[in-house]
């Protein structure tokens, strides 16, 4: 359909075809949550019925937005974080957004977020691990663009922030182990400086230790992220006479490491060792691996993270918040619930 003038149809035509101002277009257009269902449905039906296609780079250049989204991330080995980023992908899509990725643990995938920053070439950034002395975050913090950090989040930063509280979560693992009368335990993560598993850390030996039960710092490992780590450090620790045979892990990645570790020592999961996680990864729920662990909804989180942006790129003067899910404690055979009969695992691929 053409424009009164004979060309092709623009927002400013569709906001007079539709009775509403431009700029509730341009909301409907980035699906913005400041738009009533109502007022967004009738702008759609009047685009659908007219024909019209919105041209991204002249939006561009009069907006003076991309429509794309930076997505710094790290650890791709760990499957976690493709979730997160299918999750996003998935939300983006649908608010007619685009994402590019860099990762933030090589020098290269830093250099050329900042310079995507510096050129103007996204409007915001979403960060899923940022630590403390990240260059490319105090980059976007520098150029004041809309920030949201995901599952790590960092009190200095004062920008948006949706998490997990991982704290309560270290501290459900705990009570799964005292419930059981198993307070041998030991607990394996990465030391890297991140929130997530300082926070994980700390909850689960503030339980035990509200519960008087002291763990000695050699039951305390820093095994790295690696699922090779992970298993070396394991099989130091259960071969002690005195091992613990109770063991947490900060993500699901280390606790495979730890089941290896158990395997290659001859030690039966869970008549011998139990073992929890964290993150519910999609091979958590494997028959293969069983685990017990801890989900965090990265749907949610990433649904939330978007609408944050949204909120951002409309206002940037508004407050910062901070939202934090509260995880979930998935009991499977790698650390049943002595309670009741045992759960059968999960069919392969679900979460």
């Amino acid at each position: 359909m053409a424009s009164p003038g004979g060309g092709s149809l623009t927002s400013k035509d569709i906001a007079r075809l539709a009775g509403v101002s431009q700029a509730t277009v341009s909301r409907v257009l980035r699906d913005s949550p400041n738009v009533r269902a109502e007022m967004r449905d009738h702008v759609l039906s009047v685009m659908e019925g007219s024909g019209y296609v919105p041209n991204q780079q002249a939006r561009a250049m009069r907006t003076r937005r991309t429509g794309t989204v930076g997505v710094v991330t790290g650890r791709m080995t760990n499957p976690f974080y493709p979730e997160l980023i299918d999750a996003l992908g998935t939300v983006l899509t649908r608010r007619n957004m685009r994402m590019v990725l860099w990762a933030s643990d090589t020098d290269s995938g830093e250099a050329a977020a900042i310079e995507a920053m510096q050129g103007g070439l996204i409007d915001c950034v979403i960060f899923t691990s940022a630590t403390e002395g990240s260059a490319s975050l105090e980059a976007a913090m520098r150029l004041n663009l809309p920030v949201v950090l995901m599952i790590r989040g960092m009190e200095s930063a004062s920008c948006d922030q949706v998490t997990s509280d991982n704290h309560a979560g270290g501290a459900l693992a705990a009570a799964h182990f005292m419930a059981a009368g198993r307070t041998d335990v030991a607990i394996i993560g990465g030391n890297d400086g991140g929130s997530a598993g300082r926070e994980t850390r700390a909850g689960f030996l503030d339980h035990l230790r509200d519960q008087g039960i002291e763990v000695p710092p050699e039951h305390i490992l820093d095994s790295g992220y690696s699922h090779d780590s992970a298993r070396s450090v394991a099989v130091g620790l259960l071969a002690k006479s005195n091992a613990p045979r109770s063991i947490f892990c900060t993500n699901d990645v280390l606790a495979f490491g730890v089941l290896d570790a158990a395997k290659e020592l001859g030690l039966g999961v869970p008549n011998d060792v139990w073992v929890i996680g964290y993150d519910d990864i999609q091979m958590a729920s494997w028959g293969l691996f069983d685990l017990t662990t801890l989900t965090q909804p990265v749907d949610e989180i990433a649904d939330l993270g978007v609408e944050m942006l949204l909120k951002r790129l409309d206002d940037g003067e508004r407050p910062p918040e901070h939202r934090r899910f509260a995880p979930q404690l998935v009991i499977r055979g790698s650390a049943p619930d002595t309670t009741q009969p045992k759960r059968k695992p999960g069919p392969a691929g679900c979460r």
